[in-house]
């Protein structure tokens, strides 16, 4: 059975000005990712913006996402919702068009308690017929805990775990709960800072949006990792942190669509407009951003678009 191993761009989404996702440049961003070595993709992400998409239009970004990448990496796609019979549907669709398996986030907006998050998980894995990747978001929904993990990671068909929780300390107990149970389920992180403290911990990789913006630093780490050269994974790492903090400084997830932009990806608009009030800060922010990725940039040959 797939398994997800490596470095995941959670991808971003590119909009018209009608707010339907722009084709022609997810097309062209699928393949700077290929050609920059990513292991696999993850769209439909909540970086991606994906709670805002309609039913047929995340099926649509799947599909073209499918069809350009044509076999060459695994399509991991999110399939959230608030109710279950959605997220079914969307994983059956994932299943039917080639994904090799589907993100599963918890319910957003009713924060229901343990085991009613528990029976949401068992509902997807049990009716959707295709690989499972947990997905712990605590900044968004109601976070996992180590015994309800413990147990979804006994289904054969739940294959990895994201945690975007952040935390070193939750982290290692997911994995040491997932080993008790004698499961096979590989740990992604979804925090890009810890990336090298994950796979130093036993870690699989990550699913990050900053993976889609700088493959060429997220794959160096994981490369350097692999070879035994820690003195370069650790420059790797160190050299994202300023930048992800910037990304971070405008309305989520402007910051990371700013960067992107300044790769030569026409992004659009967000699907949630920011207020007027915010226009300073996300203009100090492309301001900043330039500054930081001009020389990381030039390392690689690449340049800001300005």
């Amino acid at each position: 059975m797939f398994r997800p191993q490596g470095i995941y761009p959670a991808l971003l989404t590119p909009f018209n000005d009608n707010h339907r996702v722009n084709e022609p440049v997810l097309r062209r961003l699928l393949e700077f990712n290929i050609e920059r070595k990513l292991n696999g993709i993850f769209p439909v992400s909540s970086v991606g913006e994906g709670i805002h998409l309609d039913f047929d239009e995340k099926c649509r970004c799947m599909k073209i996402v499918v069809d350009q990448v044509n076999g060459r990496i695994p399509v991991t796609p999110g399939v959230v919702a608030s109710a279950p019979d959605e997220c079914v549907r969307l994983a059956k669709y994932a299943g039917s068009i080639g994904c090799q398996a589907v993100v599963v986030t918890p319910p957003y907006f009713y924060k229901p308690h343990g085991a009613m998050v528990e029976r949401f998980f068992e509902t997807i894995i049990e009716q959707s017929e295709v690989p499972v990747i947990l997905y712990n978001i605590p900044l968004f929904t109601s976070p996992l805990d180590y015994d309800m993990v413990k147990r979804l990671s006994r289904y054969e068909s739940v294959v990895g775990m994201k945690d975007s929780s952040g935390s070193m300390v939750d982290f290692m107990h997911f994995m040491d709960k997932i080993a008790i149970a004698g499961a096979d389920v590989a740990m992604l992180t979804g925090r890009e800072e810890t990336l090298l403290s994950c796979l130093m911990m036993g870690a699989e990789g990550c699913m990050t949006a900053t993976a889609g913006i700088f493959p060429e630093i997220m794959v160096g780490i994981y490369e350097a990792w692999k070879e035994k050269d820690l003195a370069r994974a650790l420059e790797l790492q160190r050299s994202i942190l300023v930048i992800i903090r910037t990304m971070f400084a405008a309305p989520f997830p402007i910051g990371f669509k700013l960067a992107l932009e300044l790769r030569g990806f026409e992004m659009g608009p967000p699907l949630l407009p920011p207020s007027h009030a915010d226009a300073y800060q996300i203009n100090t922010v492309r301001s900043r951003l330039r500054m930081l990725m001009g020389p990381l940039l030039e390392r690689y040959n690449e340049t800001v678009v300005m």
